[in-house]
């Protein structure tokens, strides 16, 4: 157990955030989650954030440490947002060599309305899959902004704050191997059969690590990984 009782995990119902709750759940006597509405076009991972935590709930004693959910709707950033992520238009790269799928201030939004419930919550760690191993080089997912981040909540607030990001130097065969590690095989089996990753909120096409398109870069990376994972099982 870590000296701090309690956290709050940024919960999308992705991959990566599944593993964070259950790293969280691991390590913390009391785990909450917050989630956001944004008008993301994969909203279909919101409907899929209660049946991750049920089911996740039934693993070890994590049922007893797993608390209350919280949605925040934040419709003015997709309103902002002229993103392949909120808006129905092709998957490309910018001319600053970006994805079109970055949705700017998005994780800086998400964790100062995440720091704020903290306060009123009496938690002091948050959470998040933020990651620059595996990703598409949005600058809100490096350990620099996430550090800058802790500081700035933390004054801000004039409350002692950590922001953990168990993924931030993990790739994504390592991610499957962390959720093995973390809940076995019940865990990768609800990764695989609940999480949604996919860009496009496909949930019709079911493959080996999941449902998704199968095409757009968030699925190309979750494929990559569980064939690099599973090869590793197999050696």
């Amino acid at each position: 157990m870590t000296a701090a009782p309690s956290a709050l995990v940024l919960f999308s119902g992705g991959q990566d955030s599944t593993v964070c709750l259950a790293w969280a759940l691991q390590r913390y006597q009391h785990v909450e989650t917050v989630g956001f509405q944004y008008g993301q076009r994969h909203e279909v991972e919101l409907a899929q954030r209660g049946i991750i935590r049920d089911e996740i709930a039934k693993l070890g004693d994590w049922v007893a440490r797993l608390g209350p959910d919280t949605m925040i709707a934040l419709p003015e950033l997709g309103r902002l947002s002229e993103t392949a992520l909120t808006r129905d238009r092709e998957i490309a790269f910018e001319v600053n060599g970006l994805p079109n799928t970055f949705v700017p201030g998005r994780n800086l939004l998400f964790l100062t309305y995440a720091a704020a419930l903290a306060y009123r919550r009496g938690i002091h760690t948050l959470v998040g899959g933020m990651c620059e191993t595996d990703y598409s080089g949005y600058p809100d997912c490096r350990q620099a902004t996430m550090t800058a981040m802790q500081d700035a909540l933390s004054r801000g607030l004039d409350y002692p704050l950590a922001i953990e990001t168990p993924l931030m130097f993990v790739d994504k065969a390592g991610t499957w191997a962390m959720a093995e590690t973390l809940g076995g095989a019940a865990l990768t089996d609800i990764v695989i059969a609940h999480s949604h990753t996919c860009y496009l909120g496909d949930r019709t096409h079911k493959h080996a690590w999941g449902y998704g398109c199968g095409a757009c870069p968030a699925c190309q990376l979750r494929a990559k990984g569980y064939l690099q994972w599973r090869g590793l099982h197999a050696l």
